[in-house]
């Protein structure tokens, strides 16, 4: 089962991921939603369209954008 972790921690973990360009986007419901907090970043892809980002926190660590 596909599993996303940071620091140790299950960020997220399904059998209905779905794999695109070699990364793995977990269904909503799987996230330890916790461990994520709203980011001010977006990005645009031409056939993905926009994309919203998170920051991961696990431990009183950050990391920015990374979901």
């Amino acid at each position: 089962m596909p599993k996303a972790t940071w620091e140790q921690a299950v960020l997220a973990e399904s059998d209905d991921t779905v794999l695109v360009e070699g990364n793995h986007y977990f269904p909503p419901e799987s996230l330890h939603r916790e461990f994520f907090r709203p980011s001010d970043h977006t990005s645009v892809c031409p056939w993905k369209g926009t994309a919203e980002y998170y920051d991961v926190l696990v431990n009183g660590k950050v990391n920015r954008d990374a979901a």
